[in-house]
């Protein structure tokens, strides 16, 4: 970026004034600016923020006095945090700051998560915590963009130790904002959804037939994070047209495993009104840590250990049935055209006779229970694997239509 970016540095500044200005020292130094919030509820910061705690209480409809005797630190630092999410929000939609820099320890981190979920994917989003990437995060809280830097030894006062974590994020949010490009859209965009490259196969195809129809193709990595950023852009519109076709991360959801994006997989673009090409890619499997033990319930089903981060477990029949209830749930309360793309042959790469993951029992009763709950929403049958070359041929011929009637906008070719 050619301008001078400005960093929301954001701390409590009657605790926290000495790594403040360390960090806005930092950042200055580097040829940025800092707009400084203070979400303390004390008074006695040692220095003037450029947004102070009474602003941040009144955006959350309190006086600081307020604030404090709401009950006790965990409702004053929630109001806190509903007020700083307001006005960074707003600070960016009006062009004031560039990018996020938090720091805190338990009470600071959940503010400031807070806070980054109410900045747009692609807004450099940098908190310095005590609890870095602990297993006290839960995943839903977490933005799919969100960087985190151990504040080692930071827990009272500088040491050298804390200095170098601060100043290292301090750099972080700066190189990020400088070199940051917002996207363009161009040509309208298309959102789609795989699980790999080995599982599903589809966009191998589909990618390049989409581009050549002069729309850009962005797919999404559905272990989790991906899901996330994929419902967010959803959500905000940002997608001329969306192919769906790995659903497990709502499997995962509905199955209790950490591997999810959030309860609200696959709203997003139904809520939107963007049109959908949905198809239920490795719902079949329920995935779990593969360096934890195999979760209640699943011992003793055939599994898949893809690397030792992530492993897989074939889901029950009955359970499979409850899934093809969720999904035609959530296509049903969609403001846009849907369409369902139901492969009769297996739903993911190891789903194919002779792999570890095939059930035909399994499908057929996803399959069925799909038939019986999906209502008004479109279905397609394919006597196809989920990677075959007529399941995208199918995909095009819908998409292809829903461009000539103009559900979908026509591409722009580059």
């Amino acid at each position: 970026m050619s301008k001078v970016p400005t960093v929301l540095l954001i701390g409590t500044a009657d605790t926290k004034s000495a790594e403040l200005l360390f960090m806005r020292e930092c950042i200055e130094a580097g040829g940025g600016r800092v707009t400084v919030m203070d979400v303390g509820v004390l008074d006695g910061a040692p220095f003037v923020p450029e947004i102070t705690n009474a602003e941040v209480a009144a955006a959350a409809g309190r006086s600081v006095a307020e604030v404090a005797a709401s009950g006790d630190e965990n409702s004053a630092m929630t109001l806190m945090a509903r007020g700083a999410a307001k006005l960074a929000a707003r600070w960016h939609a009006e062009g004031r700051i560039d990018g996020l820099l938090a720091l805190g320890g338990t009470m600071g981190t959940d503010l400031a998560l807070e806070v980054a979920q109410a900045l747009p994917l692609g807004v450099p989003k940098v908190v310095v915590s005590t609890i870095a990437y602990s297993h006290l995060l839960p995943p839903e809280r977490i933005p799919p963009d969100l960087i985190m830097v151990l504040w080692a030894g930071g827990l009272y006062g500088l040491n050298s130790l804390c200095r170098s974590a601060l100043s290292q994020a301090a750099g972080a949010v700066l190189g990020a904002c400088r070199q940051a490009r917002a996207p363009a859209f161009e040509r309208p965009l298309v959102g789609m959804t795989s699980l790999g490259s080995s599982a599903l196969t589809y966009m191998k195809t589909l990618k390049p037939a989409l581009e050549a129809r002069g729309y850009e193709v962005a797919v999404f990595h559905t272990t989790g994070m991906g899901g996330r950023a994929f419902e967010a852009l959803a959500a905000e519109g940002r997608f001329c047209a969306v192919m769906d076709f790995s659903l497990q991360e709502l499997a995962n959801q509905l199955g209790g495993s950490c591997v999810t994006a959030g309860p609200d997989r696959l709203l997003g673009a139904g809520r939107a009104g963007t049109p959908q090409i949905v198809a239920p890619g490795a719902i079949d499997m329920l995935d779990f840590p593969a360096w934890q033990p195999t979760p209640q319930g699943l011992e003793g089903r055939p599994a898949h250990t893809h690397n030792r981060l992530l492993a897989s477990a074939l889901s029950a029949p009955a359970f499979r049935r409850g899934v093809a209830t969720e999904i035609a749930s959530r296509l049903a309360r969609a403001e846009g055209a849907t369409c369902v793309l139901l492969p009769l042959q297996g739903i993911e790469g190891w789903d194919r006779p002779g792999e570890p993951l095939h059930d035909p029992e399994g499908l057929a009763a996803f399959t069925a229970a799909l038939r019986d709950s999906v209502g008004a929403t479109r279905m397609i049958e394919l006597d196809a694997h989920i990677n075959d070359a007529a399941f995208c041929e199918a995909a095009l011929r819908v998409f292809d239509a829903w461009v000539a009637d103009g559900t979908v906008p026509a591409g722009r070719p580059a």
